[in-house]
């Protein structure tokens, strides 16, 4: 399996390239919009083919680029089943595994931060979305995000993995990249040790966070599989502008 973490600055997303090295076919988790152009180039430059491109969720923090990768290379777009939109062109459910060829990727469904989200299980790695973040986890008021269901998603269900499960989340905020299951029980300042539902409840109730900035654009640009809005802000151009070179590579 060919597996590579790549990252956006603008909103400090992960995107996910998995491969699988026989068929050369692969999935992009989680794309950026500002960040077709490198992840095109990666695939390419490793000979791949891709067929899908898969979010964990409808973000509020970027737009993803599914519809405009299936426009250049013709893959196909799935969401999780649970999001409200009809653009997909497949739903991700949990008990139905997706097939990259000799790749099984099995989704979870991780209710919380969202109502619609979803997480990817390949081999021993999660690709935990924003439910379970390294050292915390994703807000959970707004898009009808509930404390209560994100507090069972992880401990009932991303806690039950093996302890040495690789956990991949869909963003860091300081540059870290890559966790486990045994860590995150271990030390997660929000869910980890014996921290209670009641007491979980209160420090997301306590967060203070700001509205998020981008959500009103990139919600109903990401209902659309990835569509940037015609009336969206010049302070907010670099959202949906391609990059011209890749840090990357």
């Amino acid at each position: 399996m060919i597996f590579k973490q790549l990252y956006e600055e603008l909103s400090s997303t992960y995107t996910y390239l998995v491969g699988c090295e026989e068929t050369g076919q692969a999935v992009l988790i989680d794309p950026v919009y500002p960040s077709v152009e490198r992840d095109l180039h990666v695939i390419n430059s490793l000979g791949l083919k891709l067929v899908y491109s898969i979010d964990t969720h409808i973000h509020a923090d970027h737009i993803t680029s599914a519809k405009r990768l299936k426009e250049l290379t013709g893959s196909k777009i799935i969401y999780p089943v649970t999001s409200q939109c009809e653009c997909p062109d497949f739903r991700a459910e949990e008990g139905r595994p997706i097939e990259i060829g000799g790749v099984t990727i099995d989704p979870l469904y991780t209710p919380g931060h969202t109502d619609d989200h979803y997480a990817y299980k390949i081999d021993n790695r999660v690709l935990t979305g924003d439910a379970l973040l390294i050292d915390g986890c994703g807000r959970t008021d707004f898009q009808n995000g509930d404390a209560e269901a994100l507090y069972k998603t992880v401990r009932e269900k991303l806690f039950a993995l093996p302890d040495d499960t690789l956990v991949f989340p869909a963003h860091d905020y300081n540059h870290r990249h890559v966790s486990s299951i045994a860590q995150e029980k271990e030390r997660n300042p929000r869910l980890g040790g014996e921290t209670s539902l009641e007491e979980f409840k209160q420090i997301m109730a306590n967060l203070n966070l700001a509205y998020p900035k981008f959500i009103d654009h990139a919600v109903p640009g990401n209902t659309q599989c990835g569509v940037c809005p015609e009336d969206l802000p010049e302070k907010y151009d670099e959202y949906c502008a391609e990059m011209t070179e890749s840090i990357q590579g």
